[in-house]
């Protein structure tokens, strides 16, 4: 970026802004219950999330460039389903499967797909990280205890959230809840 485009510009408007789906209550706390149980507590920073977008530009997301409010209107609190536990690479994680959120998340994707970064751009497997960044026999033993203990199961999204990256950590700034009721 040219310096002359910088000038006038806060750290915090250049710190990229992510958006998750926003999980019912229920849901959300199993989730969480299973990273704070499972995930390296010295980098848990945040909540149990389903990430659609890892890196939005903050001055696209805002007033009249907002895809994600239109999303929002457009779209109803809609049921996935947690359906295996998997391995992918070094976290382990639940998969969602979503029609409806994979359907949202392309919507909003077609609307910034000059912005979107290659990690954005690569695809969407709605899941939720339970842990990362272990020694590969945590992560065995872990995987071997999560496998004994899943059982499919069905959860409501009832929105989306968004998030400042902070380096480390997420600063939530705002929830964006579905206007139309469940099918």
């Amino acid at each position: 970026m040219r310096r002359d485009r910088l000038e006038g510009m806060t750290p915090s408007s250049l710190e990229p802004l992510i958006l998750t789906a926003r999980m019912e209550p229920e849901a959300f706390e199993r989730f969480d219950a299973q990273r704070r149980a499972f995930f390296p507590p010295e980098r848990n920073f945040i909540p149990a999330h389903v990430t659609l977008f890892h890196s939005l530009p903050r001055k696209r997301t805002r007033g009249g460039h907002d895809p994600v409010g239109r999303g929002r209107d457009a779209h109803r609190a809609n049921d996935g389903r947690g359906h295996r536990v998997a391995f992918p690479g070094a976290r382990r994680g639940v998969p969602a499967q979503h029609p409806q959120l994979e359907a949202l998340r392309s919507e909003l994707a077609s609307g910034w797909r000059d912005v979107l970064t290659n990690q954005d751009r690569s695809g969407f497997k709605p899941h939720v990280t339970v842990q990362n960044k272990v020694a590969p026999l945590e992560a065995r033993e872990t995987l071997a205890l999560l496998e004994a203990r899943f059982r499919p199961w069905s959860f409501t999204v009832t929105g989306l959230e968004l998030w400042r990256y902070l380096g480390g950590p997420w600063e939530w700034l705002e929830a964006f809840e579905f206007t139309g009721s469940k099918p």
